[in-house]
């Protein structure tokens, strides 16, 4: 088994870039995110970034797909972006979403964390077999009915965000998916809001559908966010994760990083 991991993260019709991405991994396990940061220039950019190191460094030094874990990695993560925010100044203000996820290479098992509107997507035989529900007041209305998911993805109100990084009063919702095994030919997409809301799930499968390799994927989704999106669009990031079958050999090895963008 061969994983791959392709990045994309663009300013879109914006003057500057608060979305950010990383990984890490070693022998074992394999962790990977997206963030999404608020506040302005020199404000949101810092909460994603802050977010970012957090949430690798806490891996890496006790990794772990329990839930427990994973829940604290976020907790540290707001902990950490709420102690910047002290600095005053234009970050002040600052927030920032997060997704998370985390691979287990030994047991071919995942898991996901995440807070906000940020996405995790599991595609199994072209299909999305699990998603993350976003922390945002559309999710709520579509969970009570009033709307369904094309309409929240067009709905005006659909950037109100109900948790992010960055809050002390209130602790940030966070949401931990149960363990899922991980096999051969499943795609892992981490995806910010800017990549979600102008494509939508069916566009993603469509792509998804038409490509080949990973960095077609993103070559694919750059593309059809460019052409739907509205002028003054969102930054948009995406990290796509490959599982891809090696007839060779039964070695579980990380290939490098194909990184379609360094615009973070």
């Amino acid at each position: 088994m061969e994983i791959e991991i392709v990045t994309l993260s663009r300013q879109g019709g914006r003057t500057y870039n608060e979305d950010v991405h990383g990984h890490w991994h070693d022998e074992r396990y394999v962790a990977c995110l997206v963030a999404d940061g608020a506040g302005g220039h020199g404000g949101g950019d810092v909460a994603a970034a802050t977010a970012r190191g957090s949430m690798l460094g806490g891996f890496s030094a006790a990794p772990g797909l329990d839930e427990a874990t994973l829940r604290r990695l976020v907790e540290q993560a707001n902990l950490d972006v709420v102690a910047r925010q002290a600095e005053g100044g234009k970050l002040a203000g600052m927030r920032s979403t997060i997704v998370f996820a985390a691979i287990d290479l030994e047991s071919q098992a995942l898991a996901w964390v995440h807070s906000g509107d940020s996405r995790a997507y599991l595609f199994r035989g072209g299909a999305i077999v699990a998603r993350t529900t976003d922390h945002s007041l559309v999710q709520q209305m579509v969970a009570g009915g009033m709307l369904d998911e094309e309409g929240a993805r067009l709905h005006p109100q659909r950037n109100m965000l109900l948790s992010a990084l960055g809050s002390v009063e209130e602790a940030p919702d966070i949401a931990v998916s149960d363990r899922m095994r991980l096999l051969p030919g499943d795609v892992l997409l981490l995806c910010s809001d800017g990549v979600w809301e102008p494509l939508g799930d069916e566009c993603l499968i469509d792509t998804l559908h038409a490509s080949r390799t990973p960095s077609q994927w993103t070559e694919l989704i750059d593309a059809q966010v460019k052409a739907n999106a509205k002028p003054g669009y969102d930054n948009y990031t995406a990290l796509t994760l490959w599982v891809i079958e090696d007839d060779e050999d039964d070695a579980t090895r990380l290939m490098p990083e194909n990184a379609a963008s360094t615009d973070t």
